[in-house]
């Protein structure tokens, strides 16, 4: 397999408010907005929590829900959480199956970033998908956590291919259960503010149109933002499994702020595992 690097920049927006919902070029106005006749959009959808995971049956039924979108599942055999970007050596192992709803899926043995190398490198699927999106993940990856999660590193991995890539995370409020809902909604509105631009993107260019996106779950109050945000270098200092939903905070600058804030926050990815 060949594995080639390129340099990555995400391109920065403002910072967003609840008012607004403006930050990185999409707000959620955008999930609903009604679809002109287009050339189709390819999306290849993976994870790290397996192909049966909630997160993902619910990242396929709203992308799926799409006009002139064609989804693509490729997600591991069974749960990988906390694999970040390790690959396994050797041929892969892949099995036709099926996500919690039906969705047609393949499933294969091995790590996240083992699902982009087997879709990619080795042409398990017919072409380049217009698009990977991997999640929705049971849990936030925000701070130092996104170089651990296998979702990240899917995404990441698919980033050094010269394909857009956006990882999405549910996160949890209090041992609440993560409400997938809430983070579909942003995840559509994503990829309807973006989809003109991932229709024109040109290999070489194309990931630049990349993020990490996480989504508290909101036990009372309301999500706010989304804002652009820089990745965190620690937790230290934050209660990450409390959410304050109802908060004032404004202007969060980075995403573990963000999250225990009460928003939705995007930071920018950079590629791993290029091809050889």
């Amino acid at each position: 397999m060949h594995r080639g690097t390129q340099a990555l920049l995400s391109a920065a927006a403002a910072l967003g408010s609840c008012a607004g919902l403006t930050a990185y070029g999409f707000s959620l106005h955008d999930a609903g907005a009604a679809s002109k006749p287009s050339p189709t959009l390819t999306i290849l959808v993976t994870n790290d929590d397996g192909v049966t995971a909630p997160g993902i049956n619910a990242t396929v039924q709203a992308l799926s829900a799409l006009p002139h979108t064609k989804v693509t599942v490729v997600a591991p055999l069974t749960n990988q959480s906390g694999t970040g970007a390790k690959m396994t050596g050797g041929a892969l192992t892949a099995t036709d199956a099926t996500t919690a709803s039906g969705y047609p899926a393949t499933a294969v043995a091995g790590y996240p970033a083992d699902t982009i190398i087997w879709a990619i490198d080795d042409h398990g699927i017919a072409a380049r998908p217009d698009l990977v999106v991997s999640g929705i993940n049971f849990g936030e990856n925000i701070g130092p956590l996104a170089s651990l999660s296998g979702t990240v590193g899917a995404a990441r991995t698919a980033l050094a291919r010269g394909i857009p890539a956006l990882a999405v995370s549910q996160g949890v409020d209090n041992g609440a259960s993560p409400d997938f809902s809430q983070g579909a909604k942003y995840l559509v509105a994503w990829v309807q503010a973006h989809r003109k631009a991932l229709l024109a993107a040109k290999k070489g260019t194309a990931s630049t149109i990349n993020g990490n996106l996480n989504v508290p779950t909101c036990v009372t109050g309301h999500i706010r933002g989304p804002v652009n945000v820089k990745l965190a270098t620690t937790l230290t200092g934050y209660s990450v499994g409390t959410v304050n939903c109802g908060g004032s905070a404004t202007k969060p600058t980075n995403d573990v702020q963000a999250f225990v804030g009460g928003f939705a926050s995007l930071t920018a990815l950079h590629p791993v595992n290029p091809p050889q």
